[in-house]
């Protein structure tokens, strides 16, 4: 087995690197505080071919490999957790389109989207449906040539940003998951309104909506795959999204290790820096260790994606595991900053409340569990 990045994968992790911590490092701290999307960040992020990584370049893409998009997320996330989402759920958005569209499809709305011409956004959760997608309420009634939807979606991230939705709504009605179809939707089309604008504990430079569908007409044309197909398109995205969320987890946990370090260095109690102190030492210890396994479970489960191979449980396996080791990261240097750890002048701050969310969206930790469990027993 080979742990080594390719020449040209060490190239892109440079250059993404240098950029991350030059140009979106200094501002993740005003996009907390005030909310306010980086739309230039993302521009420039486009003109570096980053905005459409695993796609081909037939539609305008960089044709990367799986395991260099991963790279990608973790060191934007590392310099700013809500850019890296931001670039995630953007990338997701166009995987049903790729995977399962029509050729006619693809050369319309990839490139729009790999060249960021619009944000990408995916649009599942409801208020009533989150971890179980077959309570999904919003419907898709064919009306001629058309579809008609009605219904909210929550919790949409991007969604005041966006200009591409892919929604999932109910086709038919009474037969949970199976019911469930794909479709492409437009920023401005009638009927389609975004709602609530969720304030959130932390990834605030990132908007999280509703988005409200009353009586939107959208064309049969927009329809991913066949009618029923929704749910398999769905968990496709999403297996491929976990990856990235994996990815995103390993970059704030490695900004937490960072920060743990640095300050343990400089502090000075009892006459010596912390660092001195074995109980700081074992806590970095534990927290290198810890991300050093999160991120052989992410490269693993991208490596798998990029070569063809099932990569289901791999993918849950990575966004349980490193999602929840990103948590006990930011608790710890949270703890050796102590009291300044509190406190918003220090990054640990915003980590420790970006941590939170990596749990629970794209499938909580419970969910993984789930899917862990039934691809042993089946």
């Amino acid at each position: 087995m080979n742990f080594t990045f390719t020449e040209d994968q060490e190239l892109i992790r440079a250059m993404v690197r240098e950029f991350a911590q030059a140009e979106i490092a200094p501002r993740s701290a005003h996009l907390d505080e005030t909310g306010e999307f980086p739309a230039d960040t993302m521009q420039r992020l486009a003109e570096l071919d980053l905005t459409g990584m695993p796609y081909p370049q037939i539609y305008g893409g960089a044709a990367a490999d799986y395991v260099s998009y991963a790279i990608v997320i973790e060191e934007i996330s590392r310099a700013c957790s809500s850019t890296g989402v931001i670039l995630a759920v953007h990338t997701l958005a166009g995987i049903p389109i790729y995977q399962f569209g029509t050729e006619e499809q693809k050369q319309l709305w990839l490139p729009k989207l790999i060249g960021y011409q619009a944000l990408g956004a995916f649009a599942i959760t409801e208020p009533a449906a989150g971890s179980d997608a077959g309570s999904l309420q919003t419907t898709a009634v064919p009306a001629g040539d058309s579809y008609i939807l009605n219904g909210t979606k929550t919790f949409i991230t991007n969604g005041a940003e966006a200009g591409i939705f892919i929604v999932m709504a109910l086709t038919k009605t009474g037969i949970g998951t199976k019911g469930i179809s794909a479709f492409i939707v437009e920023k401005g089309t009638p009927g389609f309104t975004i709602g609530k604008h969720e304030r959130k504990m932390g990834i605030r430079g990132s908007s999280t909506t509703e988005l409200i569908f009353a009586n939107c007409r959208i064309p049969s044309a927009n329809r991913i795959g066949k009618e029923g197909d929704g749910f398999k398109i769905a968990m496709a995205a999403l297996d491929g999204g976990r990856i990235s969320i994996s990815a995103q987890s390993t970059g704030i946990a490695q900004a937490c290790l960072d920060e743990a370090i640095a300050y343990s260095k400089e502090r000075v109690q009892f006459n010596r820096p912390i660092s001195s102190n074995q109980a700081i030492q074992w806590m970095l210890a534990e927290m290198a260790a810890d991300i050093s396994a999160g991120r052989l479970l992410t490269y693993k489960a991208a490596y798998l994606k990029q070569i063809g191979k099932p990569f289901t449980m791999e993918a849950a396996m990575a966004k349980l595991f490193a999602s929840q080791m990103a948590v006990r990261c930011a608790t710890k240097a949270v703890q050796i900053h102590g009291g300044y750890g509190y406190i918003k002048d220090f990054k640990v701050e915003r980590l420790y409340r970006d941590a939170r969310i990596l749990e629970i969206y794209e499938g909580t930790s419970e969910v993984q569990k789930m899917v862990i469990a039934g691809n042993l027993l089946r």
